[in-house]
């Protein structure tokens, strides 16, 4: 016999398998009633903005790390989401901790970059996304309700993003190696 509890706690594509064993049993309108409930919480959450998510966690590198002759990698981890209401914005940069050839030079510690900030408007086509906002930003382009735009393209490691803030003068152009960015 199945629990209910227990098919509850099942991540979705696990429920598809148990729910034809429960329709075997007699369990038709349980199944029904269940899936229902599954699409109802996903189908609400569209329709009060508009149909656009906007989503994404991940670690990057950005092209061209630190530039110049001797260019340095950096490392960013970033975590977003946004809608048509707004969302937030989170990136952290991370250079090593010594020159490239050195030992521990592939220990990405030190702090070269910190953006935090609330998303206020956001375009989503064709799968890609760009959204906009102000935020702190510390450490490089330093300051306060600085502007930024970061344009992205769903998918998983290889994708790309682009980040401009306004107290600098160039982007930063970056590539997905873990992670994952889903465009609705």
């Amino acid at each position: 016999m199945f629990s209910t509890d227990a098919l509850l706690h099942r991540p979705l594509h696990s429920r598809k398998v148990h729910l034809g064993r429960l329709a075997g049993r007699g369990s038709v309108l349980l199944a029904l009633g269940l899936l229902a409930s599954t699409s109802i919480n996903v189908s609400a959450g569209a329709a009060n903005d508009g149909g656009h998510q906007v989503a994404g966690a991940g670690k990057t590198i950005i092209e061209g790390g630190t530039g110049g002759a001797a260019p340095q990698p950096v490392i960013t981890d970033l975590a977003f989401h946004a809608n048509r209401q707004g969302g937030h914005f989170e990136c952290l940069a991370l250079a090593p901790t010594t020159t490239s050839g050195n030992p521990e030079s592939g220990t990405f510690e030190v702090n070269v970059m910190y953006v935090t900030g609330t998303v206020t408007s956001m375009e989503v086509s064709d799968g890609t996304a760009v959204l906009k906002g102000t935020a702190t930003v510390t450490g490089l382009g330093a300051g306060q309700n600085v502007t930024f735009t970061f344009t992205v393209i769903a998918g998983g490691p290889g994708t790309t993003a682009t980040l401009t803030v306004s107290t600098l003068t160039f982007p930063f152009h970056e590539i997905l190696l873990e992670g994952q960015v889903t465009v609705h």
